[in-house]
């Protein structure tokens, strides 16, 4: 705790009253520092992940930068704060990369969907991010994470030590084997031209929403240490993967996506393709087999990537989002139907 006050106060000195975990992160070490008049984040940056945590900050000051040129803008993107040294970020005497950011009060984030509301103020939000950004060059960005949600690479680690692990689950094997052929759909309409880079998110998943605890709206997107340039597929998809699954049985719950969808799409429509809405479906199937697949091959490989409280949780993991994507296969038609009645 002297430690975590220590750094605390390179951002805000001598104030810090308390110091809490914040979040349920898997990759970074995040705090709630309250201090006598204001509250802050504060975060390790996980550098075995992010092995460049500067090039986050560049992106964050960009995109910062950028929404606030938007009049008609209702997120809030959390700003950076400075350390004492004049920096928006301190390495301590172990190297280990650390980061302020404001904390946006009154507020609070789910795990599950409560409403119907929350999910149309969920698709909102995400269309309204990518909306804002949408005239910013993509190029202008970092790619803090050189092979994030390019599935054939994923698949292409999968199958390299598949062979050599003891650890091999029959279920999850199989489903790869099934659906490995999906893997490349979105790369390669990518690369046909079919699906233009733009600004991502990069993990928009439910938790990651603030909610106004009054207005029940949602007033900001956090998170952002994996915005960079990429396909808004790929977190429409992962939006939908965590809004949409049934905790208890792994169904894809099609009344959520539509309520998402419809929501989302009232906002990208000004920016949106015909192309990008065709590849809408494969991205909602692609997306829960891309992250089964990062999480049996961390499972393999000994847990290295995603923290785990007990040696079969990345199985466990990896087993929900292989069944959601065979529940988002076997509704396929009406996934389809949905997105059509929204052109």
């Amino acid at each position: 705790m002297n430690a975590l006050v220590h750094i605390a106060n390179q951002f805000h000195p001598g104030t810090a009253l308390a110091i809490t975990p914040l979040g349920k992160g898997l990759i970074n070490d995040t705090f709630l520092v309250t201090a006598a008049a204001s509250k802050f984040v504060l975060q390790r940056i996980n550098t075995k992940v992010f092995a460049d945590p500067d090039l986050i900050t560049a992106n964050l000051i960009i995109i910062n930068q950028h929404i606030k040129q938007k009049n008609a803008a209702r997120l809030q993107i959390p700003e950076i704060l400075t350390s004492a040294a004049g920096q928006p970020f301190y390495r301590d005497d172990n190297g280990d990369y650390w980061r302020a950011q404001h904390f946006i009060d009154h507020t609070s984030s789910l795990n599950t969907l409560g409403t119907l509301a929350d999910a149309e103020q969920t698709g909102f939000a995400l269309g309204h991010f990518h909306r804002l950004l949408s005239d910013l060059n993509p190029a202008l960005l970092h790619d803090t994470l050189p092979g994030f949600h390019i599935t054939p690479g994923y698949l292409a680690r999968y199958h390299e030590i598949a062979g050599q692990s003891q650890r091999r689950d029959r279920y999850c094997a199989e489903i790869i084997d099934c659906f490995g052929r999906i893997a490349a759909t979105l790369e390669t309409a990518k690369q046909q031209g079919l699906l233009p880079m733009r600004v991502i998110h990069g993990d928009p998943k439910l938790n990651n929403f603030l909610f106004d605890r009054h207005s029940k709206t949602i007033v900001s997107l956090i998170d952002l240490d994996t915005v960079k340039p990429g396909l808004v597929h790929y977190d429409i998809g992962d939006c939908l993967r965590s809004c949409c699954r049934h905790p208890a049985t792994n169904a894809f719950d099609l009344e959520v996506c539509a309520a998402i969808l419809e929501h989302y799409l009232a906002e990208a429509k000004t920016f949106f393709s015909e192309s990008e809405y065709d590849y809408l479906y494969p991205a909602i199937q692609l997306i829960p087999f891309e992250l089964g697949l990062r999480f049996y091959t961390d499972y393999l490989e000994g847990n290295r990537y995603f923290k785990v409280t007990e040696p079969e949780q990345n199985l466990q993991r990896a087993s929900r989002q292989f069944r959601l994507c065979e529940s988002i296969t076997a509704q396929e038609t009406a996934i389809k139907a949905l997105i059509d009645s929204f052109r």
